[in-house]
């Protein structure tokens, strides 16, 4: 059976129109007169004790206040109203009530029942936003719109009408049918096994623990009303292709003053024309002519800080890497930056005159082959 508890304005015996100061001074009050020290071994004093600092731990609170006087205990205390095992003599069948209930109906009634009551987290809401290389590289601001569904200002989220209240299922009139406020009922159901005890929907409020007689026109009783919001996002510097950012609390709204859900932004970085990326690294391929390769030069190597420039000593061979230091990306917990690696690669001129041929030829016949390591080591090895 459900827990019941006294009201926390009768504990501290205030109106619920009481002050700040009024509640502090009852509580002072009520904490002297049951208070352990002055009530040695005395057990009942004791509960008193706890119930006292209890209500005065949720009435001094203005929110936690403000969430008691709207959904009662189930706002304050999201374990307020559970059940526990509903098979004669407590037997706990845990994950078999999922397998009993599809065949009697219902919830078995082994398992926890969630208080509908309950303060309850809102959804989050997921999407995906395209970025460049470089800001993914730098981070960036990016000014996102979602759909999402928010507490509704008529009524503050309780789907009444202005002036109205819902209806909680009593605890000073319990009735054999009613749900005690947890929007689900236990029903005894005869079985070839024995007799079960299942949880089914309260048919009073329709498993919703509360009755709303008067519906709020602007959300038709829901309590939310969908809205579009623009959202500034800070993208991390460090980002990279497929990650995830999450800004708390601006998912969809909670439900019974519950916490807002987040939003998912799950990051695309759209190729680079010149650059690839591996972890912080940034990797990229530069062509170079004969003549520089075999005499050396100074390079101007794009990097996404810019232009940098680059002496390429002479006698490199096509495929040669070298290195950029701290030209990379830029870590994403802010500790330093990865490197940019460049690899170079000849480009062979195409449509030479016949004077270039000639002359070109004079070079190959004047160099030999003695000045081509690599060509002698292949051929070497092929003979073998």
């Amino acid at each position: 059976m459900a827990e019941q508890k006294r009201d926390y304005y009768e504990v501290l015996g205030v109106s619920r129109g009481a002050s700040e100061d009024e509640i502090k001074k009852a509580y002072k009050k009520m904490a002297r007169k049951y208070h352990p020290d002055l009530n040695p071994g005395d057990k009942e004093a004791e509960e008193k004790f706890k119930e006292v600092n209890e209500a005065y731990e949720v009435l001094s609170d203005s929110n936690k206040r403000a969430r008691y006087d709207q959904y009662g205990h189930a706002g304050v205390d999201p374990n307020f109203g559970a059940g526990g095992a509903g098979f004669d003599g407590g037997f706990d069948f845990g994950d078999l009530g999922d397998i009993f209930g599809s065949f009697f109906g219902g919830g078995f009634g082994g398992g926890r029942r969630t208080n509908p009551n309950a303060p309850q987290r809102g959804e989050s809401i997921r999407m995906s936003v395209t970025i460049s290389f470089e800001e993914a590289a730098f981070g960036c601001e990016k000014a996102v719109t979602v759909e999402r569904m928010e507490t509704c200002d008529t009524c503050h989220g309780n789907g009444c009408a202005p002036g109205t209240s819902p209806e909680a299922v009593s605890y000073t009139h319990l009735r054999a049918h009613d749900c005690h406020g947890t929007g689900t009922v236990q029903v005894r159901r005869q079985t070839p096994m024995g007799v079960f005890a299942t949880s089914a929907p309260c048919s009073k409020c329709g498993g919703k623990g509360r009755i709303i007689h008067q519906p709020c026109k602007d959300c038709r009783g829901t309590g939310f009303i969908r809205r579009r919001k623009t959202i500034q996002a800070s993208i991390p510097a460090g980002i990279d292709n497929g990650q995830t950012i999450s800004i708390r609390g601006q998912g969809n709204a909670g439900k019974n003053g519950g916490p807002a859900g987040d939003l998912l932004i799950t990051i695309s970085v759209r190729p680079h024309e010149l650059f690839r990326r591996e972890g912080t690294s940034v990797l990229c391929e530069a062509p170079i002519t004969f003549a520089q390769a075999v005499l050396g030069a100074e390079l101007e190597i794009p990097t996404i800080d810019g232009k940098v420039k680059y002496t390429l000593p002479e006698g490199t061979q096509s495929g040669t890497t070298f290195r950029l230091k701290g030209k990379g990306i830029p870590s994403l917990n802010g500790r330093g930056r990865g490197d940019q690696y460049v690899t170079v690669y000849i480009e062979t001129p195409r449509n030479l005159n016949k004077e270039q041929k000639e002359a070109l030829k004079k070079f190959a016949e004047s160099v030999g082959e003695n000045n081509y390591e690599e060509r002698k080591k292949f051929f070497k090895k092929f003979k073998k």
